[in-house]
């Protein structure tokens, strides 16, 4: 069997060294990378391509829903598998919707953070039993309430959701021109554009609408 390559996201570097561990206690895993945010993950992505990708949900910079939209984009044959602490609905039906091919509790990791990987390499899908069980309940009750940002009067594009976070997080225009490689014009008229589109008058008023929608953690 060849090996697993690998690549670990999430912003608390214990955590990552927790896992590196797990993982390559498997004489056919290896850890080729890790990654404390999620802008980082996608750059990583490019440079290694790994054969699986384990996200959290709630990093800086570019939260784990956004990152693995840009993963899969980037590199379709890459498997994500998201790893947090996070169990809702709504949450779970943003995480396949964005392409993720498993859902595992930061909670049963221990347990059930190898089965993971293994479905994965096979092609086939992972979550935990009570991932799979909010997945039936919710099919079952037929709840398909959209959040505000789908929308079609608020629904925002990738680029715009990246500067939601960027906002929501503090940084000013120039912050996130720099980030996301643009003009201070532009990510200003970004900024403009999305205030609007979102009828908010303050960051505070979109720092309210990123916690709503998950973008961020309050």
């Amino acid at each position: 069997m060849s090996t697993l390559k690998l690549l670990l996201a999430d912003d608390h570097e214990i955590v990552r060294k927790g896992l590196r561990s797990v993982l390559e206690a498997q004489r056919d895993c290896e850890v080729v990378g890790e990654a404390a945010d999620g802008r980082q993950a996608v750059t990583l992505v490019k440079e290694l391509n790994p054969d699986i990708v384990i996200l959290d949900i709630s990093m800086p910079l570019l939260n784990g829903l956004e990152a693995t939209r840009q993963i899969l984009k980037i590199r379709p044959q890459t498997k994500v598998l998201i790893l947090t602490m996070h169990e809702s609905d709504s949450l779970i039906r943003d995480v396949l919707d964005a392409g993720a091919r498993g859902y595992i509790l930061k909670t049963d990791a221990g347990r059930d953070l190898i089965a993971a990987v293994e479905s994965l390499r096979r092609n086939k899908t992972f979550f935990t039993s009570r991932v799979s069980q909010m997945i039936l309940d919710g099919f079952l009750k037929g709840d398909s309430r959209p959040s505000d940002s789908q929308n079609t009067g608020t629904r925002l594009t990738p680029r715009q959701r990246e500067i939601v976070q960027l906002l929501a997080e503090g940084k000013s225009s120039k912050e996130v021109a720099v980030a996301l490689d643009l003009s201070v014009k532009t990510a200003e008229t970004h900024r403009a554009n999305i205030m609007r589109k979102l009828d908010c008058h303050s960051v505070s008023e979109v720092v309210r609408y990123a916690i709503r929608n998950k973008i961020i953690e309050p």
